[in-house]
């Protein structure tokens, strides 16, 4: 199974005095450090190395998680440095750790989908990117994604754009190919994906259970209460 990275290096600023002085990553869900629910979920879906891209106090996610031992996976860490470098820019700094392909995982999204089915899936589409979809139609988040006959056909965040049924649901797989020739600096991983869907390299996997996410107070207690009741 391919590692995976998350990006856990954002400033949290939606989740007002929640992350004052604390990471997203380790807001509490359910007793425990959310990032500890997502690794706890890779491990059962057979992933064994994680890197965290952190930035904002990631500091106290090392100091919590460790090298992972603890939680049944391999964990590494990739830190932006005194600037931050956003999505695709911490994605670009942490391949030396990441290798050839890899998954790529939102910080604050906890996702129940086949990862195994996933990473096939990118392997035979040949191409360079793999982003998951989900069919949204407005109703968790902004719908961005046009998506037919099993193909992105755009991705754009612009809000009320005609056709936009699916969101990016959280995660995608890209090989190591598709940040090559950028240059250093703040990237998006958006315009990495908008750039191998104008390429003709980003294929699409669409999933069909619903994704939950603390990036928001709602999603937060949503969240909570799922894993609250999980056994």
């Amino acid at each position: 199974m391919m590692p995976v990275a998350i990006l856990a290096g954002g400033l949290a600023t939606r989740l007002g005095s929640i992350t004052q002085s604390i990471p997203k990553a380790l807001v509490e869900v359910a007793a425990r450090p959310f990032v500890a629910h997502q690794i706890a979920l890779l491990r059962a879906a057979g992933i064994q190395r994680a890197v965290l891209c952190v930035a904002h106090l990631g500091e106290q996610i090392e100091a919590v998680i460790g090298d992972g031992r603890e939680l049944g996976v391999e964990v590494a860490y990739s830190h932006d440095g005194g600037t931050l470098l956003g999505t695709g820019g911490a994605l670009r700094r942490a391949l030396p750790l990441l290798g050839d392909r890899f998954f790529v995982l939102y910080g604050d999204s906890y996702l129940r989908c086949d990862y195994a089915a996933i990473a096939e899936a990118f392997q035979a589409s040949g191409k360079l990117g793999l982003m998951t979809v989900y069919r949204n139609d407005g109703r968790f988040d902004r719908s961005n994604i046009c998506f037919r006959e099993g193909r992105i056909v755009r991705y754009d965040k612009t809000p009320g754009l005609p056709d936009m049924t699916h969101i990016d649901y959280g995660l995608g797989a890209l090989a190591a190919g598709a940040l090559a020739g950028r240059p250093d600096g703040p990237l998006d991983l958006a315009a990495v994906y908008q750039d191998l869907l104008a390429r003709g390299q980003l294929a699409g996997y669409e999933v069909h259970d619903r994704f939950y996410e603390i990036g928001s107070p709602a999603g937060l207690e949503e969240t909570r209460r799922l894993l609250s009741e999980d056994p």
